[in-house]
Formats: C-alpha cells, structure tokens, sequence
C-alpha cells in the first residue's frame, strides 16, 4: 500500500524533502514506517523521539496502524476546521478589520493581543521570520481552540489569525482578539489561546539572523489538548 509522507520543518531538512511516497506491506503500521524511514533517512535518527506523529490530520501514537493512502505528517516540536473562528493567513493580517468584523454590540471588554517580529533572540540579531505549517491541521486545531475557550464562558467571543510565511522585522504574526461582557474573561481567553496554540497548533518558526545560518525554533513538543484546558 503507498503511504503520503509529509515532513515539515527539521523533518524536512533530514529528509531532504517535504513530500516522499512509501510503499509498504498491507497490515503495516507506524512502527514499520518508522523503521523504513530511518533505514532511508538516518538523518531522522537522532529527532525521531523528538517528533509527534499525525495521520490524517489527527496525531496518533506509536501502535497506530496504516491504511492505504494514508498522508502521514512528521511534526517536529513546535515554537492552533472552519475558517470562521480562526484561518491561516497568507498575507499580512488586517487587524482593524478584525476587530470590526468580530466585535458583538452586546461586550464590555475587548482585549487585543498582537505577536510581532523582533529583532532579537538569545542576544543574536535576527533580521527576519519564516513560518510554516502542516496547513489544514494547523487551522483546525486553531478552530478548535477558539470554539472550546468559547464554550466555557458564556458570551466570549474568540478570533486568532496566524500569519505564514516569510516576515520581516515588525510584521505581525498572530493576531488574537478575546471579547466578553467583563475583561477579565477577556483578559484570561486571550492569554490561554496563546498558549494552547504554541503547544498545539502545527506551526513552525524559522529564525534568520545577522551573524549566521537560520535555525528552526523547536522548543515545544507539540501535544493534544489537557482535560483542564
């Protein structure tokens, strides 16, 4: 049976592709693609234990069994359905139309939060960002995120757009607005959907500095949502 691998970020570096097609034994499962990836690839060897695994856009743990045709995605650490509560963007986000198009008449309290590019890391000067993703995942788990925080206060409203990409120096990368009859609620949305989305959502960021060759930031194993959140 032929299996779809995508690889993104170092995954793909090892690989030296993003995209490669597998055939295997029917019956196989993620334990034998394991194996024939590391024969093929050893560059895979020493980030394997490192990677979350998806098939079909849902992760999945070492004993899940392939299907013919199956799209595997190797999703190394990372640095967030419909596209009505959160999307991926292309282009540069435009935030006063957000706020305009996603404030109710009826709320209190509208926090606004905006993650920009900087111009520094560990005392190296980065001169820009390039973000990449494993795309329908990545707005589904946004979409997600946005529908569970708004199902646990009555009369939240959540929005998060996340740029991809190469940006430059002051372009915004995630825009996320929390509104509520009471900015606390609001306040206490915003910040979770930032972290769930840098622990959850398939995003990666690639870091371009002055002084040297680039380097992904992979700092997060990428994990399912908690029971807590």
């Amino acid at each position: 049976m032929k299996i779809r691998v995508l690889a993104f970020a170092s995954a793909a570096t090892a690989v030296g592709t993003s995209e490669i097609e597998i055939d295997l034994p029917e019956g196989s499962g993620l334990e034998n693609l394991q194996n024939r990836l590391l024969e093929t690839y050893p560059d895979l060897t020493p980030i394997w234990d490192r990677l979350a695994v998806a098939i079909d856009g849902d992760l999945v743990g070492p004993d899940a069994l392939l299907h013919e045709g199956a799209e595997v995605a190797l999703l190394p650490p990372v640095s967030g359905g419909r596209p009505s509560r959160a999307r991926i963007a292309d282009d540069p986000i435009d935030i006063a139309g957000l706020l305009r198009d996603t404030i109710p008449p009826d709320c209190g309290a509208t926090v606004l939060f905006v993650g920009t590019v900087r111009n520094h890391h560990q005392n190296r000067e980065v001169v820009r960002l390039t973000y990449e993703a494993y795309r329908p995942m990545a707005e589904a788990t946004l979409e997600r995120i946005a529908c569970e925080l708004e199902s646990a206060t009555e009369g939240l409203t959540v929005r998060i757009v996340h740029r991809l990409g190469t940006l430059a120096l002051g372009e915004s990368s995630v825009v996320i607005t929390a509104t509520a009859a009471h900015r606390a609620a609001a306040y206490d949305a915003s910040r979770a959907a930032l972290e769930r989305l840098k622990r959850e959502a398939p995003i990666w960021k690639r870091e371009w500095y002055s002084d040297g060759a680039p380097t992904w930031r992979e700092e997060e194993p990428l994990s399912p949502p908690s029971p807590d959140d």
